[in-house]
């Protein structure tokens, strides 16, 4: 029984290393796919809305991730405050904003 398993093993010096490649390389393909499909696009985005949370100043009109639409009226390192309605203010953390309010969002009361 052992003399078969030894008869089963490749000849030693004939190709080893190029056979190991062989076997990694679907997987450093599909790495290669996710990569480029999946990672990079989601750190672009991230860059993205990081550099537009940086950009925020007084006066910009956002929407949190809650779906609030307001007005910034004071901006600080942690957190901004919004004005959602007249005289109603609310303290809303940076990372909960989802981005700047589309034009043909819901009507802002100034």
């Amino acid at each position: 029984m052992i003399d078969i398993a030894y008869a089963m093993a490749p000849p030693s010096g004939q190709g080893g290393a190029d056979n190991t490649l062989i076997a990694f390389l679907p997987m450093i393909l599909i790495f290669g796919v996710f990569y480029f499909l999946m990672i990079r696009p989601q750190q672009k985005k991230a860059k993205e809305h990081k550099a537009m949370l940086d950009n925020l100043k007084k006066g910009d009109a956002i929407i949190t991730q809650g779906g609030l639409y307001g007005k910034v009226t004071s901006v600080s390192d942690a957190f901004l405050i919004l004005e959602i309605a007249e005289k109603v203010r609310v303290k809303v953390s940076r990372g909960h904003i989802a981005g700047l309010a589309p034009s043909s969002g819901p009507e802002q009361t100034s």
